[in-house]
C-alpha cells in the first residue's frame, strides 16, 4: 500500500517530488506535526517510523503528565509551546469533541526547607510572568487534606496540570491524519538524505523489510526523537553536526504493604534540580488511580541511541526510595519495584545541564530550505506536541 501510494502520487500530480513533506519520526510529536500538515491544502505528506508501530518509545516512556509549564524561562520554546499545548487539549476537551482520556487533577509542588520555600517564590513569579495560575497553600490545611503528605516548608499548587493517555493522544493525531488520506511507512528507517539545490527537492534512501527504496520530497521534518540528530548529522556538514547525550528516568511501582488510606489525588512533587533538567522524582498516578514514582535521573554513558538498555536500573531504588520519603514519609522501600524507564534526549552534557538551560531547537537550517530540525525534544514535548505541531506548520505556511 505504502509503495502504491507513491506511485500514485507522483503519477497523478504536475510536481516532481513524491511528497510536499516527509516526516521522520512517528512519535507523538510527528505524528501530530503530520496531521496538522496534512490538513493544508495540496499537502501530502509522508510519515516514516523505523518501528513497527507509532508512538513506541519515548512517547509510550512518561509519566504522561500535562504539564503547566511554569517551570522554563519566559521567553523559551519549552515555556510558550508546553501552555500553548496544554491551552489546546483542554481546549478540545471542553468542547467535547475529543476523544482522549485526561484528567485535570493538579499538582504540589512541595518544600520541606527554607532554601526550598525560596525557591518557590522564585517559580511562583516565573509562573506570574508566563500567566500560568498558581497559589500557595496553607501547611495545615494540606495537612488536613492529605496527612500522609508531608510539606514541612511550603506548597505551591498548580491547578492547571494534569495526566492524559498518551496511548489515546497519538491515537488521536494519527486518526486525523489518516482521515485527511495522509500516509505512514512502518518498518522504514532512513540511512541517507541528499539535497538536490537545483531542483529543489530532497532524495531519501528509506530501508524497508522489502529492500532498499528512494523517495523524494519537497520538504524534510526531522522529529526523530532519541534519533533527531544522527539523522541531521546524515545532511548537514561535519561543523554543524550535533551530539547526543542520553538521560534515562526509571520509574518505580508502588504497592502499600498494609492499608494507609487515601494518600493523593493531586500530583506531588519536590523541588527540581537546577535549570529543570530532572524535575525530581515525583509522585504521579494513572488514569486508573495506581500510584508510580519516577522518573529519577540517570545520564547514560553511551554515543547512539541504538545502545539504549531500557530495563529499569534496581541500583536506582534506594536512592528513589530516600527521595520520595522526603515527602511521603509513610511509604516502605520493599512497596516499590523497579517498573519501566524512559530516556530524555539532550543536547548538553550532566556537566552544563546544572549551569545552564536547555531548549528546544525547531529550525529551518540554513542552506538546507525545507529541511526543519527538531532537536532535544524532551519533557514536555508530549503536552508541547500539538502546539508544536502549529509552530512547524507556520515555519511553512
Amino acid at each position: 500500500m505504502f509503495l502504491s501510494r507513491i506511485r500514485q502520487f507522483h503519477a497523478s500530480t504536475i510536481k516532481f517530488s513524491d511528497f510536499t513533506h516527509v516526516i521522520i519520526g512517528g512519535g507523538i510529536v510527528g505524528t501530530a506535526i503530520a496531521a496538522e500538515l496534512q490538513q493544508q491544502p495540496d499537502c501530502q505528506v509522508l510519515l516514516i517510523e523505523k518501528n513497527d508501530n507509532l508512538g513506541i518509545e519515548t512517547t509510550s516512556r512518561n509519566s504522561e503528565v500535562i504539564h503547566a509549564g511554569l517551570y522554563y524561562p519566559p521567553n523559551s520554546l519549552k515555556a510558550k509551546l508546553c501552555i500553548a499545548g496544554k491551552n489546546k487539549i483542554y481546549d478540545a476537551h471542553r468542547r467535547g469533541n475529543f476523544q482522549v482520556n485526561l484528567r485535570n487533577c493538579g499538582k504540589w509542588i512541595v518544600a520541606q526547607q527554607d532554601e526550598e520555600v525560596e525557591y518557590l517564590n522564585k517559580l511562583a513569579n516565573n509562573a506570574k510572568e508566563l500567566n500560568v495560575p498558581v497559589e500557595f497553600i496553607s501547611t495545615t490545611k494540606a495537612k488536613d487534606k492529605y496527612p500522609l503528605i508531608r510539606a514541612e516548608k511550603g506548597i505551591l499548587e498548580s491547578p492547571s496540570t494534569g495526566i492524559i493517555s498518551a496511548h489515546d493522544y497519538l491515537m488521536f493525531h494519527e486518526g486525523g491524519f489518516e482521515n485527511n488520506e495522509g500516509t505512514i511507512a512502518l518498518n522504514s528507517k532512513v540511512i541517507n538524505i541528499d539535497y538536490h539545490s537545483g531542483i529543489p527537492e530532497y532524495k531519501l534512501t528509506v530501508s524497508t523489510e522489502n529492500g532498499e527504496i528512494e523517495i523524494t520530497s519537497d520538504n524534510i521534518i526531522n522529529s526523530a526523537g532519541l534519533y533527531a540528530p544522527e539523522i541531521s548529522n546524515i545532511l548537514l556538514p561535519k561543523d554543524r553536526h550535533y551530539k547526543s547525550y542520553f538521560a534515562k528516568g526509571n520509574y518505580f511501582s508502588y504497592t502499600a504493604e498494609k492499608p494507609l488510606g487515601k494518600i493523593t489525588d493531586t500530583l506531588i512533587y519536590p523541588c527540581p534540580n537546577p535549570n529543570a533538567s530532572s524535575l525530581g522524582t515525583h509522585l504521579t498516578f494513572d488514569l486508573g488511580g495506581q500510584l508510580r514514582f519516577g522518573p529519577d535521573l540517570e545520564w547514560l554513558d553511551i554515543e547512539k541511541a541504538d545502545d539504549i538498555d531500557y530495563t529499569p536500573n534496581p541500583k536506582n531504588l534506594t536512592n528513589a526510595f530516600e527521595a520520595v520519603k522526603t515527602y511521603f514519609p509513610a511509604i516502605t522501600q520493599s512497596s516499590l519495584n523497579p517498573s519501566y524507564s524512559g530516556v530524555r534526549p539532550k543536547l548538553i552534557s550532566s556537566t552544563q545541564s546544572k549551569l545552564q538551560f536547555s531548549d528546544f531547537i525547531i529550525k529551518q537550517e540554513d542552506g538546507f530550505p525545507g529541511f526543519v530540525n527538531l532537536l532535544g525534544i524532551e519533557s514536555p514535548g508530549l503536552t508541547a506536541s500539538w502546539a508544536i505541531a502549529e509552530y512547524v506548520k507556520n515555519i511553512y505556511y
